[in-house]
């Protein structure tokens, strides 16, 4: 594995962008025991390393499990989220979802309040969370993590606790629905898709703003003008060049 698979498959690459590897122990049926304790110092070399599987075909055993891990190494990986040495988020991770965060965090009061918490679940998950389940999941912060939750609301900290937590336990598509929900690609930066959508303009027509897209816009100057500035904005905002 050493000196042979792991070099074959990722000698060539740099060390940040190394494919996730599963490691398969084939014909278990043939041997008594298992060779786990022999892999895990392996495991702990080589972070690209997802899991490790031993398997019988004949018996069927951990097959479906082989497949489902196969496909979660590629959908989901660790390595760009997770330093398995330091035990600790990767600071590109941590800077993404800071910014989730603060995004998600519509009064700037550095909390995520119940209702900011259950629209930050609705956008991402499809549902918003239930009262006792906020409890719970603050709760869990709060034994865990000095100042992870103030005034009721969960803090940053408490924030990439959850996502931590998340990870250690094997629940990596948690935090990576996150992720591509606010726009992030399997290397942790932004998409284009997500950076410039396509905005498709029909042959001999213009494109401006109305009147809800302007309030949208002056809606966002005034929640970050930290000041209280005023400026006025031109109407429209974009001119008539047809892009």
């Amino acid at each position: 594995i050493r000196t042979k698979w792991i070099p074959l498959v990722n000698g060539r690459t740099e060390r940040g962008s190394r494919l996730p590897i599963i490691l398969v122990g084939n014909k278990s049926d043939l041997r008594l025991g298992s060779a786990m304790e022999a892999v895990l110092p392996i495991m702990s070399q080589f972070p690209e390393i997802e899991t490790c599987v031993e398997c019988s075909a004949k018996q069927l055993r951990n097959i479906s499990e082989l497949f489902y891990y196969a496909q979660k190494a590629v959908l989901h990986p660790t390595a760009p989220l997770y330093d398995p040495e330091a035990k600790q988020l990767r600071p590109a991770c941590i800077q993404a979802l800071t910014r989730i965060f603060r995004l998600s965090d519509q009064d700037l009061d550095h909390t995520l309040s119940d209702e900011e918490l259950s629209a930050f679940q609705k956008s991402c998950f499809g549902h918003p969370l239930a009262p006792q389940a906020l409890e719970d999941v603050k709760r869990v912060v709060c034994k865990n993590v000095e100042g992870g939750v103030r005034d009721n609301g969960l803090t940053l900290e408490g924030f990439l606790f959850l996502n931590t937590l998340f990870i250690q336990r094997g629940r990596h598509e948690t935090t990576w629905t996150i992720l591509r929900r606010f726009g992030y690609s399997d290397t942790l930066e932004l998409t284009a898709d997500y950076l410039f959508p396509p905005l498709h303009v029909p042959p001999g027509c213009s494109t401006e703003l109305n009147h809800l897209g302007y309030q949208f816009v002056q809606r966002v100057f005034e929640k970050h003008d930290q000041v209280s500035a005023t400026v006025l904005l031109p109407s429209p905002l974009l001119s008539p060049t047809g892009s």
